[in-house]
């Protein structure tokens, strides 16, 4: 079926609205059931796939196949909870379901219409079981934009997507807006890139756009290296259409004909279900040629990486999908300017796409008067480490890391003492708990030490020690330093030598001193944003946990004996 006009698109959408009806309509008297099985990789790795199967096969040999139907979708985000079993139009969310718990939902809740007590998220504050999702402290304060879709259709089924309103903001753009007015609602929505620079969407386009270049290409980085980060990849595996209808927008406004989705070869589930997306849509028309009976022609192919935390830096990553060796260039000229080839060439990353769809559908003052004032919208981040809620949430910027992680997370396991959370991968810094109520935004990170990153958000307790926790990420950076640059080969190098020197207790406060020298050096001379930025690790443990560091040298008095945590005042030098 080839789609040719919005009109088109509404009337499938109608045809369409069956087959999610029971998700977006809440009905406990209603005798069709729809059962949400997590497919996302950390249920699958749960076996989730196990639990559809015999889901299906019990249905079947209790005559409710037609009757209940099980949907896999993508990722629910309460990955700490998996596998997620979520019932319809009841509103029922099962946590940590095995295979052994697969015959009570049928019997118990299917056939009788009892909600399994033993399967309900129990709050681990009020002791008590909790039905629905949207009573999950986790969730309370969450808003979804990127992750709208996630948990809630069949990612590999065109038509929930397009149920959902999907490629409607594509039609929007193509029929009745010029690509200057595409441009214009994107750059009033205040949207910045979330790969972790921050630049504002909106006018990347425009200087693409202004290029005279007659070819021009559009890539989408899902190239994410951060250690601890999931966001982008659960995006590709629930929700796949919103970044390809995304690309295809922003295609239509910087004149692009060919993109390129960059996506590292260890995420096989995405890249299975983008094919699928892919082919779906080449199969309606809604990539191709003349897209909706325009004389817009874009396609999309994927390039696969093969793992170098380098390449998500838009240079590197252009070298790569050029069959090069992925290392970054000197800058300008920038990728808008000469990129692919030394053609213009927009590159945004995966979390920017999925948000587009939705401003060029609500408008940009929707998406503006969300999040705070120099950062609008929202924010996903993958919250992992000592927490007690893993998962994925996406919060509105201006959210505090107070809120994130001691109410959607629910604090630290074990009744342990919150020490610290990294943001921004290896690339970020560590925020103590005197910063625990900054507002979480581009500006406000940066002031603090820190960055936005892809969103990466690892917690730490008591436990930590923020000097081994500074070399595990610089051990990263320099193995991953692609060694173009001396600062970046050689300077991560010896700040790792100098780590390894400190926590095998050889040091001196000297040694410290030109750790510190060094860092900033690095900081100061590398070529490309990752070996620039891998100090920054070592220079925010060092400001804000100075005497973990003294507490491992050789020339001070170590009370609690050597390496051990030794408080300031015992140690009697400043911080």
């Amino acid at each position: 079926m080839q789609i040719k006009s919005l009109e088109e698109l509404i009337k499938l959408k109608q045809k369409s609205l069956g087959q999610v009806a029971l998700r977006l309509h809440r009905d406990n008297t209603a005798t069709e059931k729809n059962i949400l099985v997590c497919g996302g990789t950390g249920c699958l790795a749960n076996d989730s796939d196990k639990i559809i199967t015999l889901l299906n096969n019990l249905l079947k040999s209790r005559g409710m196949a037609e009757q209940v139907k099980v949907i896999r979708t993508g990722c629910f985000g309460f990955c700490e909870q998996g596998p997620i079993v979520k019932i319809e139009p009841d509103n029922v969310f099962y946590v940590r379901v095995g295979l052994k718990d697969v015959k009570s939902i049928v019997d118990e809740h299917m056939i009788k219409g009892k909600v399994v007590e033993k399967l309900l998220y129990e709050d681990p504050q009020q002791k008590e079981k909790v039905h629905t999702q949207e009573e999950m402290t986790f969730y309370k304060k969450q808003l979804r934009i990127a992750l709208r879709n996630c948990g809630l259709i069949n990612p590999e089924d065109i038509y929930e997507y397009i149920a959902l309103d999907g490629y409607q903001a594509l039609a929007k753009a193509l029929t009745q807006m010029s690509r200057d007015e595409v441009i214009e609602t994107i750059k009033k929505s205040g949207l910045r890139g979330r790969g972790g620079g921050g630049f504002p969407t909106g006018l990347k386009w425009e200087i693409t756009k202004k290029q005279e270049d007659p070819e021009k290409f559009i890539i989408c980085n899902a190239d994410e290296g951060d250690p601890g980060a999931f966001m982008d990849r659960s995006i590709l595996e629930g929700d796949p259409h919103s970044v390809i209808e995304a690309m295809a927008i922003g295609a239509y406004a910087i004149g692009a004909a060919k993109g390129i989705i960059y996506i590292r070869a260890e995420y096989p589930l995405a890249i299975s279900r983008l094919n699928t997306a892919m082919q779906q849509a080449r199969e309606m028309g809604l990539l191709g040629k003349e897209i909706f009976g325009t004389n817009f022609d874009f396609d999309i192919r994927l390039k696969y990486g093969a793992g170098a935390f380098v390449c998500g830096e838009e240079t590197a990553l252009i070298n790569s999908c050029e069959g090069k060796r992925g290392e970054p260039n000197y800058k300008p000229p920038y990728p808008a300017e000469e990129g692919y080839w030394g053609h213009p060439t927009c590159v945004n990353n995966v979390e920017t796409f999925a948000n587009i769809p939705a401003i060029m559908s609500k408008g940009a003052e929707w998406f503006a008067a969300i999040g705070s004032e120099s950062s609008k919208g929202t924010k996903v981040f993958a919250l992992a480490g000592k927490i007690n809620n893993v998962g994925l949430v996406e919060v509105p910027m201006g959210t505090t890391f107070r809120e994130i992680i001691f109410d959607i997370g629910e604090g630290i396991p074990h009744g342990k003492r919150f020490k610290a959370v990294q943001t921004g991968g290896p690339s970020g810094g560590v925020i103590t708990e005197e910063a625990l109520d900054t507002p979480i935004d581009y500006d406000h990170l940066l002031e603090i030490g820190s960055m936005m990153g892809s969103g990466g958000m690892i917690v730490m307790d008591e436990d930590d020690n923020m000097v081994n926790i500074a070399k595990f990420y610089l051990e990263f950076t320099m193995d991953e330093a692609c060694g173009r640059c001396v600062p970046g080969r050689i300077g991560t190098k010896r700040l790792f030598e100098m780590l390894q020197k400190i926590t095998s207790g050889k040091a001196t406060v000297a040694d410290l001193d030109a750790l510190k020298q060094l860092a900033y050096m690095v900081k100061d001379s590398s070529l490309c944003g990752l070996c620039q930025s891998a100090p920054n690790p070592v220079i925010s443990t060092m400001k804000h946990f100075w005497h973990e560091y003294l507490a491992f040298v050789q020339d001070i008095d170590h009370p609690q004996g050597e390496g051990k945590y030794v408080p300031k005042n015992k140690i009697g030098l400043k911080s």
